[in-house]
């Protein structure tokens, strides 16, 4: 059979181009009267912090790290422990206090138990921007608060140092390290692959190290980046399993000597092998949108903490011309309360203006007229303008759920006409059947 020639005058039809989405440090940082660069935080607060640290160390009294569960917090704990060490602190002066499921430092019970063990320095990294009491009751106790999440409260007493308000904004690992740099010759050599691993944790693992980020080719010559991103997934597992084994991820990396050790961990392996299946078990549940159709939500329930990578791997495939917020609530996390990650979808990350979760999760909880707002809590619409969540009493979610008008049709578009397709075929390729493979 043969072909019809085809007629080369007639130009075919160009696909139509897909908004470029910028890189994470493409983003223009805020400058200083001199036009001076102010990044990763005030050049004030970093010396502070700096200083901190000095002092920390030539005391010689008992000092307290207390580092958040993830990767980032926990690289960020390993590069303090690290630096002070290395200006001569000794490590049987350090102590680490990792937080139970489902608390926070400032709740009551973890200050009581970071009190009970009489440290004279702490030192709270990637967690603690919130407004409360002193981290540690005590006259003679000094704390620093190292972090990114987007707060200008703190607790009472505290040195800060925070990045949240500076573009590109570093992690809390990448802040630590900048701050830490200067204080050792070594740190650069030998903290630079966990400065990476807590950046990658947080910020993804195709991230672009440009300006003003470091130049990390050194360490990345030396360690893959398939050997940092790898190290991240083991790391992050064990907190995120039914158990909430933070210890055996801080372990592994205190110890260890390089990403390289960490790869064959027998229980960051096994927590891994454990997490990757509950997500698979719980990631094809389909989403619900709210009526406006800006956010899609996902209910889940699993003792494990699955719902911030399930939201992340829903963000990355759900699209229309609305959708901003993939919302995943897990009701199975703690007994009576509601643990929910958002994440904005891929398709919305270049909407003018951006899009920002925590306002749109407080504008919406406004709706109320009583006492929501309240009654849900601290615990809500924290961490970042781009990945925030939160933690608040199931009922409380129902309400939220219902401002929301989640399930809800939307209104028809006035003068807009419905057009309906007849006997055609459904698609096959659809989303839901690409999560429902095995």
């Amino acid at each position: 059979m043969k072909r019809k020639a085809t007629d080369s005058s007639v130009a075919p039809k160009s696909k139509r181009p897909k908004d470029a989405i910028p890189d994470y440090c493409d983003v223009g940082p805020r400058k200083d009267e001199r036009e001076g660069i102010i990044w990763p935080a005030p050049e004030k607060a970093m010396d502070e912090a700096r200083e901190f640290l000095r002092r920390c160390a030539s005391a010689q009294q008992k000092t307290l790290i207390v580092p958040d569960k993830d990767a980032d917090g926990l690289d960020a704990g390993v590069i303090i422990h690290r630096t002070l060490t290395a200006l001569g602190l000794s490590p049987s002066l350090i102590d680490v206090h990792l937080v139970k499921k489902g608390t926070n430092i400032h709740d009551e019970e973890e200050r009581a138990l970071m009190q009970a063990k009489t440290p004279r320095f702490v030192i709270v990294v990637d967690q603690g921007s919130r407004s409360g009491p002193p981290v540690v009751d005590g006259q003679d106790v000094q704390s620093l608060i190292i972090d990114h999440h987007l707060s200008d409260e703190f607790p009472k007493n505290a040195t800060v140092v925070s990045a949240c308000h500076y573009p590109p904004v570093a992690t809390s690992a990448l802040l630590t390290y900048e701050i830490c740099k200067p204080l050792h010759s070594d740190i650069a050599s030998k903290c630079g692959y966990l400065c990476a691993m807590g950046t990658h944790g947080d910020l993804g693992t195709t991230l672009k190290w440009k300006p003003p980020f470091p130049d990390m080719a050194e360490t990345f010559r030396v360690y893959s980046k398939k050997t940092i991103n790898d190290a991240v997934s083991l790391v992050n597992a064990p907190r995120r399993t039914a158990k909430f084994d933070v210890v055996s991820a801080w372990e592994a990396l205190l110890h260890a000597k390089d990403p390289k050790e960490i790869l064959s961990n027998k229980r960051l392996l096994d927590a891994r092998a454990e997490i990757n299946e509950e997500v698979e078990r719980q990631t094809h549940t389909p989403p619900k949108f709210s009526k406006d159709g800006k956010i899609a939500v996902l209910r889940i329930h699993s003792a494990a903490q699955v719902h911030p990578v399930i939201a992340t791997r829903w963000a990355g495939h759900l699209q229309s011309k609305a959708l901003e917020i993939v919302m995943v609530a897990n009701s199975g996390y703690i007994p009576g309360m509601v643990n929910f990650s958002c994440r904005i979808a891929r398709c919305a990350r270049n909407r003018d203006p951006p899009v920002n979760i925590i306002s749109s999760l407080k504008a919406i909880a406004d709706l109320d007229t009583t006492d929501l707002v309240q009654r849900m809590g601290e615990s809500f619409a924290r961490g970042h303008k781009e990945a925030s969540g939160g933690i608040i009493p199931a009922a409380e979610f129902e309400e939220l759920m219902a401002l929301m008008k989640v399930g809800e049709k939307p209104d028809p578009v006035p003068g807009e006409v419905v057009k309906v397709k007849k006997n055609t075929t459904p698609q096959k390729n659809n989303l839901m059947n690409y999560f429902a493979k095995g």
